[in-house]
């Protein structure tokens, strides 16, 4: 059985609650698919922690905290930029601070196996495209994104848990969210896209830790709950991180 994670954004106390709940579950593997800093107060233990991982994939925030951040909006930047400086000017030891570096500087943007892709935004474009549920109705997109899958799909980078079905031989696509399959779904001959959710930041209304569970050919989906307030207290506590970004979690947008 393995666990597949994504968008921490190094929000520690929602990382550990999931890391708790994996620990219940005959889980031999974890994969993360990226975005383990950016927004929350905690990269370095966020990073930390992910080491531990089989795989572990580049997400956009994991690329912008190494290189100038691309295509950011003004707060993610300036969170951004606090998490570099973090990242860079701890007081440990010079070789805990160049391990967590080179650790991001070697993430790869895909991992490959038995017929499974794992990407952070998408097959098309793993870094940075986002694959929201209104796009089952662009069939130009979703042509092209299936396209390019075998047979699976795991992905991340919108916050949004869910199941992106292929309706063959009619080309139409279905989205599903959780809820509407009680939280499990059985892989079949249907190509299939599926978003794991956040951890760290959720943004489909329900403020719980979100990831999967993947046991042979099925998908179970796990919802945490976490210290929400302990996070939020230390997004205020540090004037580079915007008030919103810890308000938001409170509502799971």
């Amino acid at each position: 059985m393995k666990a597949i994670i994504s968008d921490i954004h190094s929000n520690l106390e929602a990382l550990q609650a999931v890391l708790k709940d994996i620990e219940k579950h005959p889980v031999t593997e974890i994969y993360c698919l990226g975005d383990v800093v950016g927004y929350g107060p905690n990269p370095r233990e966020c990073v930390d922690l992910v080491m531990r991982c089989k795989i572990v994939l580049l997400g956009n925030h994991d690329q912008g905290a190494m290189f100038d951040p691309d295509g950011f909006n003004l707060p993610a930047e300036r969170a951004i930029f606090w998490t570099r400086d973090q990242l860079e000017s701890s007081e440990e030891e010079r070789q805990f601070r160049e391990k967590r570096w080179e650790f991001l500087a070697e993430r790869p943007r895909t991992h490959r196996e038995n017929g499974f892709l794992f990407v952070h935004g998408s097959a098309r474009n793993p870094l940075n495209e986002y694959v929201f549920p209104e796009d089952i109705y662009n069939q130009r997109k979703m042509e092209r994104i299936f396209a390019l899958v075998e047979r699976y799909c795991f992905q991340g980078h919108t916050h949004v848990p869910g199941v992106f079905l292929e309706q063959a031989p009619d080309d139409l696509y279905q989205f599903c969210r959780p809820e509407e399959i009680d939280y499990s779904h059985r892989l079949d001959d249907r190509k299939t896209l599926c978003n794991v959710g956040s951890v760290g930041q959720p943004r489909d209304g329900d403020r719980r830790a979100c990831y999967v569970l993947l046991d042979d050919d099925t998908i179970r989906y796990r919802r945490v709950e976490y210290d929400i307030e302990t996070t939020i207290k230390k997004i205020y506590a540090v004037p580079e991180l915007e008030n919103f970004l810890g308000d938001r979690l409170r509502d799971g947008r």
